[in-house]
């Protein structure tokens, strides 16, 4: 029989930590060896123990989860690392995988996905498992998402962002309501996974959903 796989789990927050941590000790081949709950510590421990797999939550405390993969590389280059988040932004994603991440699991993912995951790192394979929206994927593969992405309503209703208009404007050009426009506005961030009106813009003229534009709106208004 191998020997089990060593895991370092990194979250800040003690009670999810201890939960994730009771559900891997459950598995026969898995050993769960430190826990952390920062960066510096997880890198400290992970000299100190050289796990196999640092699972590490992307949200604590201190320096960057980014920093502390990059100081996992130099520090322990046996250890692999899975990432746990609620976010999949493509250039995060990105980011994540350009520092050869083993996995990027959004924290709704079911536990056999990230059991599968950690017993994927002894394939030997370089595999990376994913766990994110295929819009977010695509993006960060320099895929253009397509005009299908949207509906032809959103794209309406993007189309007048582009041009500057407010979300009030917006409604009475289409004869909605301003909740609907905002509605929209949401659902579309969602798929193009933007952070702004701008952004939003951007990315579908990217993708061919929205001709290019001379000028970006100015403000950025709240959904």
């Amino acid at each position: 029989m191998s020997e089990p796989i060593r895991i370092l789990v990194a979250d800040d927050h003690t009670v999810l930590r201890d939960a994730l941590c009771d559900s891997l000790r459950r598995e026969p081949d898995l050993e769960v060896v430190a826990e952390a709950g920062d960066g510096r510590s997880a890198v400290e421990l992970a000299v100190q123990h050289r796990p196999d797999v640092a699972i590490l939550d992307v949200e604590m405390p201190g320096q960057t989860v980014l920093a502390t993969v990059a100081q996992l590389n130099e520090a322990s280059p046996g250890t692999q690392t899975i990432i746990l988040t609620m976010y999949d932004a493509p250039d995060v994603v990105q980011a994540f995988l350009d520092l050869g991440v083993s996995g990027y699991l959004h924290k709704s993912a079911a536990r056999g996905t990230l059991i599968s995951a950690i017993r994927a790192t002894r394939s030997g394979d370089q595999q990376v498992t994913m766990s994110v929206s295929r819009q977010s994927l695509q993006v960060a593969r320099g895929k253009p998402l397509g005009p299908g992405v949207l509906s032809a309503r959103e794209a309406e209703v993007l189309a007048h962002v582009a041009a500057a208009r407010s979300n009030r404007q917006i409604a009475k050009a289409m004869g909605i309501a301003e909740g609907t426009v905002k509605r929209h506005l949401r659902n579309i961030f969602d798929k193009l996974q933007a952070v702004s009106r701008i952004d939003a813009v951007n990315k579908a003229i990217a993708s061919s959903i929205l001709p290019a534009v001379n000028h970006l709106p100015e403000t950025e208004e709240s959904v």
